[in-house]
């Protein structure tokens, strides 16, 4: 089932923020000040329990300061670029949209790392930047479909349900969290955009 924005946005229960979108398309815009926003948002999330690629809480600058790093480099109008979410000068959210250059599967992107902070769940800036990253992959990066994987047993499959993805599949007990705890990798795609 597809959903319009315009439906999700309607149909919030209580407070919802009307945050200010921008892009990150090149390393040289990822400011020092910006860079700490953002692994400092990747770590709270992270010690709260989301699903966000640290699954072995608790995480600190050492743990999430390489990976961010590694994204950041990566930047590139075409192929990679970071959505932000801010109310006034606080970063709130951000997300990852980025693509294979393979002419084979170009057509395509990924969804990673959607983050809000903890403080601000419930107030739809996860699906705001998920609508804002459709636009971007469509309008901005010619992109006809976009895949992501999530983490079983934590709901997202509905989240992003309700934002008009499907599960194409799952790879059962792929993750595990703990002894006994194995999670399924939920395969899920976004088409047409």
């Amino acid at each position: 089932m597809q959903l319009d924005p315009a439906a999700w946005q309607n149909s919030w229960v209580g407070e919802r923020l009307d945050p200010l979108m921008s892009q990150i398309t090149s390393p040289e815009q990822v400011t020092p000040g910006l860079r700490r926003e953002l692994i400092d948002c990747w770590i709270l999330v992270s010690n709260a329990g989301g699903a966000a690629g640290f699954p072995f809480p608790p995480v600190d600058i050492t743990h999430v300061a390489p990976a961010a790093d590694q994204i950041f480099a990566g930047l590139s109008p075409e192929c990679s670029r970071l959505l932000i979410a801010r109310t006034g000068d606080t970063l709130i959210g951000w997300v990852h949209i980025h693509r294979n250059p393979n002419p084979v599967v170009a057509h395509w992107g990924t969804i990673s790392h959607l983050q809000s902070l903890p403080s601000a769940r419930g107030q739809g800036i996860g699906s705001a930047l998920m609508v804002h990253a459709r636009q971007v992959a469509r309008a901005e990066m010619g992109l006809e479909q976009l895949h992501l994987a999530a983490r079983g047993g934590t709901g997202l499959e509905d989240f992003y349900g309700r934002l008009g993805w499907t599960v194409i599949g799952r790879w059962p007990g792929a993750l595990r969290l703990a002894p006994g705890d194995d999670r399924d990798e939920i395969l899920m795609l976004l088409t047409p955009l």
